[in-house]
This record gives C-alpha cells, sequence and structure tokens, in this order.
C-alpha cells in the first residue's frame, strides 16, 4: 500500500500526513506493507517533501538571505545525486515570511541568494520551485542577487519591488552569472501568462495584498519590464510566483513544468506506484482544480488499476473511482479538524483500511 499526499497547507507536512494516515491503516490492517511518499507540487514544502523520500539528499544551510521583506531569513537547498540543487522559492520569499503585506515592495533577492550559493558550491543542474511567493517583481529580486543590474532613466539601479520596475529603462546583465551547464528548471503549479487577466498581478496580486489599484499598477509594471526584457509573455507559467517564471526564462534561458510531476519523477513515484495494489494520496482541500497539476490529480492519473482513496481537509467534488474522506466531516466542523489534523487523519485511514 502507497501514501503519497501533498501536504495539508497550513496545518501539516506531507510527511506527517503520510504517517498519520499510515497509522490509522495500520491500526486496522497491521499486516500490510505501507510505502510512505510524502510529494508536492513545487509550493511549500517542497524541500521537506523531497528530504523525506530521498534520505541521501543532503540539506545546504546558506546562512541568512534577504527575506521577502527585506529582513534576513534562512536560506537553505537541497542536493541531489549528479550535483542536481533544488531551490525552494517558498522556503526564502514566501508569503508566510512576511510579517506585514508589501504587494509593491516584497522582493524575490533571497531565491537568487540562495542561487547563487549553489552555483558557488558547484551546482551542475538546478530545479527551482516557484510556489508559494510573496511578490510580484518579475523575478527581477532574484535575478539582481545573480548580478542583473536594472536601470532607471538616470542610470541607478532601480529599488526591489515589483513597483519599481515601472522605472526601468535598460537591463545591465554583465555582471550575471551564468545558469549552471546541466540547465535549469522551474517547477510550478499554475500555467498562468505574466500579463493579462490570467495573469502575475491579475490573479495572484489580490493573495498578497494588493488592492484593485495596486493591481493595475503591478500589471503596468510587468508590461513595462517586458518591453525592457522582451522574451515571452504568453508562456504557460510565465506568471507563476508574481512573474518569476517569466524572469528566470527570459534572462537565465529556465525551462518551465508542471511542478508535481517533476517532483513525483524525483521521488520515485513511478516505481512506488508500480508495486502498489492501494494507493491512498490527500490534501487539504479538493476540488475540481486538484485534477490540474497539483499533486492529487497527478497521483490519480498515473493509476493503473489501483484501487484509490482521497483523504482531504474538505472536499469541494468527489474524486472519480476513488473513495474518499473529508476531515471537517468527520470532525464536525473545520476548526475541529484543524485543530488535531493528525488524529482526524489516523481515523480516515483507519476507515480507508475498512472501505478498500
Amino acid at each position: 500500500m502507497l501514501v503519497a499526499p501533498d501536504s495539508f497547507k497550513g496545518t501539516l507536512s506531507a510527511a506527517r500526513a503520510a504517517s498519520a494516515i499510515a497509522e490509522g491503516w495500520s491500526s486496522r490492517r497491521p499486516d500490510d506493507t505501507i510505502t510512505l511518499l510524502p510529494l508536492a507540487d513545487g509550493g511549500e514544502g517542497t524541500l521537506d517533501a523531497l528530504r523525506a523520500a530521498l534520505p541521501w539528499a543532503v540539506l545546504h544551510d546558506v546562512g541568512a538571505v534577504t527575506g521577502p521583506s527585506g529582513a534576513p531569513t534562512p536560506g537553505q537547498w537541497l542536493e541531489l545525486p549528479g550535483r542536481i540543487a533544488v531551490v525552494e522559492l517558498a522556503q526564502c520569499s514566501g508569503l508566510p515570511l512576511m510579517q506585514e503585506l508589501d504587494p509593491l515592495g516584497a522582493t524575490t533577492a533571497g531565491l537568487g541568494e540562495v542561487m547563487a550559493a549553489a552555483l558557488r558550491s558547484g551546482a551542475r543542474s538546478m530545479v527551482v520551485t516557484l510556489g508559494g511567493s510573496a511578490s510580484t517583481d518579475g523575478g527581477m529580486g532574484a535575478l539582481t542577487a545573480l548580478g542583473a543590474v536594472l536601470r532607471d532613466a538616470a542610470g541607478s539601479p532601480i529599488p526591489p519591488g515589483g513597483a519599481a520596475l515601472a522605472r526601468a529603462v535598460a537591463l545591465d546583465r554583465s555582471g550575471l552569472l551564468a545558469p549552471p551547464p546541466g540547465g535549469v528548471t522551474l517547477l510550478t503549479d499554475v500555467d498562468a501568462p505574466l500579463l493579462g487577466p490570467r495573469g502575475a498581478a491579475a490573479i495572484f496580486g489580490p493573495q498578497k495584498g494588493a488592492d484593485a489599484a495596486q493591481v493595475e499598477q503591478l500589471e503596468s509594471a510587468l508590461n513595462h519590464l517586458s518591453a525592457v526584457l522582451g522574451g515571452n509573455t504568453e508562456a504557460p507559467g510565465a506568471g507563476a510566483a508574481g512573474g518569476t517564471g517569466y524572469g528566470l526564462a527570459t534572462l537565465w534561458r529556465a525551462s518551465i513544468e508542471p511542478g508535481a510531476a517533476s517532483i513525483g519523477q524525483l521521488s520515485g513515484l513511478p516505481a512506488a506506484l508500480a508495486a502498489a495494489d492501494v494507493v491512498i494520496t490527500g490534501e487539504g482541500r479538493f476540488d475540481e482544480q486538484s485534477l490540474g497539476g497539483k499533486v492529487v490529480g497527478h497521483v490519480l492519473g498515473e493509476l493503473t488499476g489501483q484501487a484509490a482513496a482521497v483523504i482531504a481537509g474538505s472536499l469541494g467534488a468527489r474524486p472519480e473511482g476513488a473513495w474518499a474522506a473529508s476531515l471537517t466531516e468527520l470532525a464536525g466542523s473545520s476548526a475541529a479538524a484543524m485543530t488535531d489534523p493528525e488524529k482526524w487523519l489516523r481515523i480516515a485511514g483507519a476507515r480507508a483500511a475498512d472501505a478498500l
């Protein structure tokens, strides 16, 4: 039996969720062999999920880097065999690191500082996960940390943040570090373009604190940035992480790929699925969007006849062909479920063992 959930965001990591579900299953069927494979789609918790799935991976601490508000925060990256560096944007530039939201001034500088540290350590290729960002700066905070300079009409470097992009008139890339020889892959769970009604500012700006006027300001600033940099603003995923997908693809020749599928491959999901008769996956909320690039949708889409279950904090839809349980329904309320999620995951795991 395979337990392969995403994190239950805001409550439990994927590893702790997997362990709780497995405990519940084992309470009913103690003789079953259970494999735990915590997963992620590129957002918060990706490094933790990969470390849990790949015990030979090496975590590197780089010390303090520039957090999204400008305050220092710890930076980390994960080394996989073959000198593959995995850098999680949410770990060093994520929204939860903001004490107060700053949609116009938040920066991805810390991300670039961690990427530069991985380069200095000899990374041959790099995987950057883009979920959970606090900023809408087109990735220019990260690229500035990597050596690029956006200059204003007076020739001065522009300050951090998305709003300041409107002042850029020229790019100085003479000091920009070269990407690693094996290339850079950006992982995201969204296919948003940079601009427009589905773009970085319109869709994700409000989540980062932007009001309607600030969304328009950020949209204009990103449009201005695209005129300075060029590149493909329509590429799926260009709008990920406040346009970081666009910035890194344009100046660092990075490719953009779906996060859940790529992290599943890195974690060994195909082999784990092939060896399983029963598969349980889960996340904080299952709904129609779960089937579009999220962990649960990817796991369900890779099944080849195994019995399956989805355990979610709440269910906005029912998965076709899979048994499902909602922690909110089991606990009686969302508040009760979130107070002790591991308890309710154990109960859900036990019920799955009875049902499958």
